[in-house]
Parts: C-alpha cells; sequence; structure tokens
C-alpha cells in the first residue's frame, strides 16, 4: 500500500508540472511573439541568472506608463478606459453601447457581491439620475459584507482551501474553516493586500497574539497529506508538504510554476533547481498546528474590565462586614460551644514536598494545592510527601481543581483540558520512624468518569497504563476521587504518607493542580471542604481547654469565618460575581506555523527535519548538501540579507517565512512588482471572465503574454501607491466605460476581436455553481445570511454556498455540476463546460424544487392574480417585466402547469444563469 501510496504522489506531482506547462487553464495564443524562442530553455543546466533572463516582461520592475491620449475624450470614465480605448482607436473600432441600467445593476450586484440586488436596491439606482450614480452603486455593493463571500471564493480556489487532508482516509480538519473566514474578513476590511500575503505566509511571527493573523496562516496547511505514513516515507513525505506550500505560495503569489524546478532546473523559466530549494528551506520547520485560541481577545478584555469595575463595591461590602460585624461573633462561637460541634472532615494533607518526574514545577497556592507549571511531559509521575495527625483513616481524596492558567480553565495539562490518572499508589509510615506499608485500596469513586471502562476512577487501582481516571467532556471545573482503604491508617504520633501519581494513559495528560486530603470517614462528600492540619490541631486545643498561641487562634478564625451565615452570604455575593466573570471564547484553529505541537495523524516518525538538503532529481536518497534560505535570483534587486533576519532569543519561530514574505512584497529590490501585477490582473479576471494575463498562475514563459502590458502595470503601480488596498482597484475597473459595454456584437466588431482580448465588448458568462445557487436562495426569499462559522455538508442549507464543509472525497454533487474544481493544486481560473448534469440540477433537483416553491409562494402564488405572479417572478428573478410574448407564454404554462413549475423553468433560463 504504501508503494502504491508513492507512485501516486509522483503522479501528483508529474501531472502538476504537466499542467504548468500545457496551460490547462486557458488556450494558448496561436502565434508565438518574436522573442519567445530566446526565453524557452533557459532554465536547463544554468550557473546563474543572465540579464536576458531578467528581461522577460513578467520579471521587469513596473513600468512608468501614464494613460494614453485618446480622441474620444468624452467615453472616458476613469484611466483604465484610455488604455482600451487607445487600442480601439488604433485599430479604427468605436466603443459599443452601454448596456441597459437595469442590466448594468445586476452586472455589479452579482459581480461584487454574488447575489441579485433586491428589488428596493435595484429602484434606489435606476431612480438615481445625479452625477455619480454608478460610483455610488459601486460603492454601495463594495461595502456589502456580501462582498467578502463573493471574493473570497475566488482567493480559495487559489488556495487548494479544503477541510480534509485528501489520499485514502481522507480525514477532517476541524479547525481549517477558520481560514476561510479569515479570507472574508480580510477583503470585507479591505486589507492592505501586501499584509494579506504576509499574514498568510507568517501571521504568526508578525502578530503571535492576533487570532486572526494566526487564522491566515491556514493557507500553507490547506493542502493535501497522507495521514497513514510508515518510517521509510516520513522524509520523502515531508518534502512533499514543503513541496505543496512553495509551489502553492509561487502560484498564488508570483504566478510563477516554481514547483517544477523540484527535480531539474525549469525547463522553460530562469529558475534553478538551487533557488527552488533555498525557497523550501522557508518551510523547514512549518508544521500544522490546532491551537485553542480566543477569537475576540479584544472584546474578552472590554467584558473583562467592565466586569472588574463592577467587582470593586461587592469586596469593600466584605472588607466591612470583616471589620463590623465578624469579630463578635467570632468571639461569641469560640466562647461558647461552637468547636465542640465541628464534626471531623477531610483533612488536607500537609505537604512537605511535591515532585514532578518530567520536570514540571509544582506551586503551592496556600490551599493545600499544587500549580503544575511548565514542562508539560508526555507522561510524568507526581510524588507527595506529606504528614498527618489523624488516625483511623479510612479514605484519601485525589482533587484535580480547576485554574484559569490552564487549557479551557483545565483540570488537566492536556491540550484538551483532560486528565489521565493511569495507577494511584500510597505507603504509610510512623512520622518518628518505623516501616512503610503500602496502602491497599478497596474500591474508588468520583465525581465523574469519562466511562465505566477503561477511562474510569477504578481502573485506576491497576497497573495497566491504558486505562484510568479522565474526565472528558466536563472541563473548566473541579474533579474529586476517593480511593477507599481496606483497613483503617495511621499512627499515635503522627502519621507520614507517600503519594504517589502515574500518568501514562495518555500523551500530556498530567492534572493541572492536584490537592490530597484524608478522612476517618468513607463516606463524606467528595467536594466537601477540607480541614487543614493546623485547623484541626487548633480545634483540638480548644476542646481540651489549652491555650492557643497568637498563630493558632488567625489560622482557627480564617477557617471558622466561612461558617458563619452573614459571612457565606456577603461573600457568596462576591463569588457569584467571580463566576460570572466573562471567559474567552476559545476555538479550536488550524495553522500553520513554528513552535507548535503539529497534528500527528498515523506517522512512524518525526514532524519536520532540522535542516533542508539539495535532493539531486528530487530524491532524498541523493542529498547534496544543506541549504540555506533563499529566493529567486532572478526577481533580487540586491543582497538577500535584506529581508533575512536572526530571531529574537526564545522565538518561537525561524523568521524564514517572514524573510519570505517581506520579499514578496517588496516592489522595490523583491518580487513585490510581480505580486502586483498577479493580484491586479485576478481581479480583472474575475470582472471580465478573463485577465489581462490569461493564464493568472503562469506569467512565464509559458503563459500568455498581457492583452494590454501598459494597462496590467499602472494598475499594479496604482495598488502600490493606493497602498495596496484592493476596493479602489475594483472601483476603477467597475466604473469603467469598458465594463459598463453592452454585449452587442456586429460583424466589424467580431472581424477585428474574435476572442475578445481588446475588451472591445462585454463578454457573458456563466455564473458559479455557488453564486447560481445563492441567487436561488436569495430570490426565493430563504437566504440565511449568518456568516462565518462551521460549514455543512447539507446540500439543502440555506446558507451561501461559501459555507459548504469542503471535503476532498465527498465534494457537494450540485457545485461539482457546476465547474467547482477539486481542491489539489492551485486553481487560477475554473474551466467552464455544458453537460448534461447541469440541467438536470436545475430541473429535478431536489432542493431546487424547494426554492422554486419558495419563490413562488414569495410571488403571491394562489393569493394573487396569475398576471401578477408572472410579474413579480420575473421582477424577483431577473430585475425586470415580462415581456409581452413572455407573459402570454408564462400564463398559457400555467393553465396546466403549477406556479412552482413555472418559477424552476424560471431559473434555468439563460438570462439567469449568466451575467450579462
Amino acid at each position: 500500500m504504501s508503494r502504491v501510496r508513492n507512485v501516486g504522489r509522483w503522479l501528483l506531482l508529474a501531472l502538476g508540472c504537466l499542467a504548468a506547462s500545457v496551460k490547462a487553464e486557458s488556450v494558448k495564443p496561436v502565434t508565438l511573439p518574436a522573442d519567445h524562442a530566446a526565453f524557452v530553455g533557459r532554465g536547463t543546466n544554468r550557473n546563474r541568472i543572465t540579464e536576458a533572463d531578467r528581461a522577460w516582461w513578467a520579471f521587469k520592475p513596473l513600468a512608468s506608463v501614464t494613460p494614453p491620449a485618446v480622441k474620444n475624450e468624452e467615453w472616458v470614465r476613469t484611466p483604465v478606459d484610455r488604455f482600451i480605448l487607445a487600442r480601439w482607436e488604433a485599430a479604427g473600432l468605436k466603443p459599443n453601447p452601454e448596456a441597459d441600467r437595469r442590466v448594468l445593476g445586476r452586472r455589479a450586484a452579482m459581480d461584487l457581491t454574488g447575489l441579485p440586488p433586491t428589488e428596493s436596491m435595484l429602484d434606489a439606482w435606476l431612480e438615481d439620475r445625479e452625477p455619480g450614480a454608478w460610483e455610488r452603486w459601486v460603492a454601495r455593493l463594495l461595502a456589502s459584507p456580501a462582498h467578502g463571500e463573493r471574493w473570497a471564493r475566488h482567493w480559495l480556489d487559489v488556495a487548494r482551501f479544503a477541510e480534509s487532508s485528501g489520499f485514502e482516509h481522507d480525514y477532517d480538519r476541524p479547525g481549517a474553516y477558520h481560514f476561510r473566514d479569515f479570507v472574508v474578513r480580510a477583503l470585507n476590511a479591505d486589507m492592505p493586500y501586501d499584509q494579506f500575503v504576509r499574514w498568510q505566509l507568517a501571521g504568526d511571527e508578525y502578530e503571535p497574539e492576533n487570532p486572526l493573523a494566526l487564522m491566515a496562516t491556514g493557507f500553507l496547511g490547506a493542502g493535501v497529506f497522507p495521514t497513514q505514513i510508515t518510517a521509510n516515507e516520513v522524509e520523502r513525505t515531508r518534502y512533499d508538504a514543503m513541496d505543496d506550500m512553495l509551489s502553492t505560495t509561487g502560484v498564488a503569489f508570483l504566478g510563477l510554476t516554481v514547483g517544477c524546478a523540484r527535480c531539474h532546473d525549469h525547463k522553460f523559466d530562469p529558475i534553478p533547481a538551487s533557488d527552488y530549494y533555498r525557497m523550501l528551506a522557508t518551510f523547514t520547520t512549518t508544521v500544522r498546528s490546532e491551537l485553542e485560541l480566543d477569537l475576540d481577545p479584544e472584546g474578552t478584555r472590554r467584558a473583562q474590565a467592565v466586569h472588574a469595575a463592577a467587582e470593586a463595591p461587592l469586596k469593600e461590602a466584605l472588607i466591612e462586614y470583616e471589620r463590623d460585624a465578624l469579630p463578635s461573633r467570632w468571639e461569641a462561637w469560640l466562647k461558647g460551644d461552637g468547636p465542640r460541634k465541628v464534626k471531623p472532615g477531610w483533612e488536607v494533607l500537609s505537604v512537605t514536598d511535591a515532585r514532578s518526574a518530567a520536570g514540571a514545577g509544582l506551586r503551592p497556592l496556600g490551599d493545600g494545592s499544587f500549580l503544575a507549571e511548565g514542562k508539560n511531559g508526555d507522561t510524568d509521575v507526581y510524588t507527595f510527601e506529606a504528614t498527618s495527625g489523624l488516625e483511623g483513616v479510612r479514605a484519601l481524596r485525589v482533587e484535580a481543581l480547576a485554574h484559569p492558567t490552564m487549557n479551557r480553565g483545565g483540570p488537566g495539562r492536556a491540550d484538551n483540558a483532560n486528565i489521565g490518572l493511569s495507577r494511584i499508589r500510597a505507603w504509610v509510615s510512623p512520622v518518628n520512624g518505623g516501616p512503610s506499608n503500602e496502602v491497599r485500596f478497596a474500591t474508588a469513586r468520583a465525581t465523574f468518569e469519562q466511562n465505566p471502562g477503561g477511562l474510569s476512577v477504578k481502573s485506576a487501582l491497576d497497573a495497566d497504563r491504558g486505562t484510568g481516571w479522565a474526565v472528558d467532556p466536563k472541563f473548566g471545573m473541579d474533579h474529586a476521587a476517593v480511593f477507599e482503604c481496606a483497613e483503617p491508617l495511621g499512627y499515635p504520633d503522627g502519621t507520614r504518607w507517600f503519594v504517589r501519581l502515574e500518568f501514562g494513559l495518555n500523551t500530556r495528560h498530567n492534572i493541572g493542580r492536584p490537592r490530597l486530603s484524608v478522612a476517618t470517614d468513607p463516606g463524606l462528600e467528595l467536594k466537601g471542604s477540607g480541614t487543614p492540619a493546623a485547623v484541626a490541631a487548633a480545634l483540638e486545643h480548644v476542646r481540651t481547654g489549652k491555650e492557643l498561641t497568637e498563630t493558632e487562634r488567625d489560622v482557627l478564625k480564617a477557617w471558622w469565618k466561612t461558617s458563619d451565615p452573614g459571612w457565606q452570604a456577603v461573600h457568596e455575593r462576591l463569588e457569584a460575581h467571580r463566576r460570572a466573570a466573562p471567559t474567552a471564547r476559545r476555538e479550536r484553529v488550524l495553522v500553520c506555523a513554528e513552535g507548535y505541537p503539529a497534528v500527528r495523524m498515523h506517522t512512524q516518525g518525526a514532524d519536520f527535519f532540522p535542516e533542508t538538503h539539495f535532493l539531486q532529481r528530487g530524491s532524498t536518497d541523493q542529498k547534496r548538501g544543506v541549504v540555506r534560505p533563499g529566493f529567486l535570483e532572478v526577481l533580487l534587486r540586491g543582497s538577500e540579507e535584506r529581508w533575512q533576519k536572526t530571531p529574537e532569543a526564545g522565538a518561537r519561530f525561524s523568521n524564514r517565512r517572514r524573510a519570505l514574505a517581506e520579499w514578496i512584497t517588496d516592489a522595490e529590490r523583491g518580487a513585490g512588482h510581480l505580486a502586483a501585477r498577479v493580484i491586479v490582473n485576478r481581479l480583472w479576471q474575475h470582472h471580465f471572465g478573463q485577465g489581462l494575463v490569461a493564464t493568472s498562475n503562469d506569467f512565464g514563459t509559458q503563459g500568455s503574454r498581457p492583452s494590454h502590458p501598459e494597462l496590467l502595470d499602472w494598475l499594479a503601480g496604482e495598488l502600490i501607491r493606493g497602498g495596496w488596498r484592493l476596493k479602489p482597484i475594483h472601483q476603477l475597473i467597475v466604473s469603467s466605460a469598458v465594463y459598463r459595454q453592452s454585449s452587442a456584437v456586429d460583424t466589424v466588431r467580431r472581424d477585428a476581436d474574435p476572442s475578445n482580448t481588446w475588451w472591445s465588448r462585454w463578454t457573458p458568462r456563466r455564473l458559479e455553481g455557488e453564486a447560481l445557487r445563492d441567487a436561488m436562495l436569495a430570490v426565493s426569499g430563504v437566504l440565511d445570511p449568518a456568516m462565518y462559522g462551521p460549514g455543512t455538508f447539507d446540500p439543502g442549507s440555506r446558507r451561501r454556498s461559501l459555507y459548504f464543509t469542503i471535503k476532498r472525497s465527498r465534494l457537494v454533487p450540485d457545485m461539482v455540476a457546476f465547474d467547482a474544481p477539486e481542491p489539489l493544486v492551485s486553481q487560477g481560473r475554473r474551466p467552464v463546460t455544458t453537460v448534461a448534469p447541469q440541467a438536470l440540477v436545475l430541473l429535478n433537483g431536489p432542493h431546487v424544487r424547494v426554492w422554486a416553491e419558495a419563490l413562488a409562494q414569495r410571488a403571491g402564488a394562489g393569493a394573487a392574480p396569475e398576471a401578477t405572479v408572472v410579474g413579480r417572478m420575473y421582477r424577483l428573478l431577473l430585475q425586470r417585466d415580462p415581456t409581452p410574448d413572455e407573459r402570454e407564454a408564462a400564463l398559457g404554462f400555467l393553465k396546466t402547469g403549477r406556479v412552482p413549475d413555472l418559477a424552476q423553468v424560471l431559473f434555468s433560463l439563460d438570462e439567469f444563469a449568466y451575467l450579462e
């Protein structure tokens, strides 16, 4: 089986390189440019990068471009139009007429938000005849929360986002959806694109305390990864994982197929294998991890500050009671028969020595408990030496107490806050010396046990390390276990206890705050308050008439006041307030970072290796020395030391990914000029259906050349000059007269620009499956606008399609029918097919039928005249009234059919499914 998996990985790698060569995402130009041959083959057996290599258009710095002058100045709406119009005027073409205002309103709404405009929104746009109306309409759509959801889907294709590992087991990644939410939030907030890039590569290095920055690193960990790794596969698998990170980084941010240089110098682009491995070294110690993060730390801090302010008067009330009322009540209790009424209870052991075999610190907290700090061993043994004056002991109690410093409040130190007490042993001996005898325990009980089988408290009495006491899922609360002794224990002059707690049940499942107590009555309440030894001694002195020392008096008073009804009432108000303190809403987040425990499935080796080697022909059996991190020489302008910095002492990370992110976004001396070109080209592609560079994931010599290189450089320059913000670029493009053209075509235009590479007309294009489904939900009035959070597998969900859980082996069939890609590698551009299953989804899909019935009801079926219902449905779906012929045909249809049938027919119209 392992051989089959290895063959599969290498086959995927080979197919990836082949796909980069043949450019499956777009059609290659029929005529190659005159200087194309000068670049082909330059990647083979190279020793250094030449100036000829740097002469390729994508590697050159951004040109300083001024929008050209044009004759038809009246047509120009934004500088974008000048670049397009100048080409037309040179070819003798004139602009296409502007599309109808209704068409434009729907076009921009679907393009920018993925949802059709509501009737009120569209009416507001149609009625706004003041100057700047279109710009206001576009700005309103860009400000909509739906904008981030629409454009996040485009980026998730590029990021090969999924929520499972792939391969034969395809295990789920429960915390992966947070990366999707990061993308939505970032786009809606118009996060600067350079920051967007930096956080995805190294958010943990830039802002380690910011949950959003950590969520962003899910980009690196979104790829496939096997979950059954034998010892001889570990190293090869690790290089595969790093290759996935690097290859996706290359195509996503730089539009370069860097991964093709894994086994040899790139066959077409100036990317030597040595550059590949230097960049690969960036990810040497980067692993997938799952962290428990507070997703709103600022909100938590604000709530805690308000809560803390409200606590002050309650504390003052307790101080006043202890000062004014308590002293007289204390004296009355002490002089009366109160001390003689105190019944023996749990006595907290006076621990003289506490140790952790794994090296954790056990710090006493003053109430007999110890807080485990520092190192948390995979397994551990706590040993406690203590004394007690109690005779006839019949029970030993072990408490596992909560504490805010632990994950979820504990009581365990495991990542999920659980404990795993696999065995308890105890010995007793006389304080004055004598033999030590092991305690025999008869039975055990606990406040809660995970299950009555292998994770019960009784299983902590045997020597089986695979069983023991655990408390999942009751975290953040105190737990206690009582172990009953087979015979009474204790010596007249005092007893020395030696207690051993063994934790081998699961990794790092050590109790975070233990406390030990003993009692003569094994039937006492599990969580009853303990009586410290010093208090027991003081009570005995009072009973026998012995005068108390000042220390004994203070100890006894501090213990007694907790039983005073008045003190209890005032104290409980304070404690109730404290119990209601706002806590962080922690969620499990998948990150790709350094210094955190790696997510492990079934592997027989290390999570990573400390060094990256140059591999001859990509084989781990042919190492040719250790490589230090570096970048693509062809995109360097100066020394690499500019970005590479040594991390501070004690830092979790190596600063390698931050250096890569800084280089990619440095427009002056690094690859920032290319990164800017790539992203503005992606924006253009999704607005017009094809980019200025048709191969949006390949700006190398095998990719298409830009149709308008000056416009591409000008847009990239505008992005950088505008602080790398994307919404102004959207506004520029969508506000242009080019964008507002109609789709009308004549013979002259078709002959001069057959593939519309000059953008001489609007090209209608079918909506993606997600947008088509979301539009049906919206016009039916059943769309659930809830944003963020875990996704769903339910195809009948009413949330936007963005929130489907993307499991690689369980893709949503309706989305696949409409060309949703398999998230194995980065997808720069989706294919568009026309196949029978698409019609079957719309005509026979059970969920489409539900939405059709909802649309019929919304349109007034059964409550309004049929002509009114037909008109309402057309306005909801197509944002227009039906033509006389359409109205007549629809009413004729309703003579034999039902309104939901008509709704389903209208869902299938090209006008609804295409962006016109």
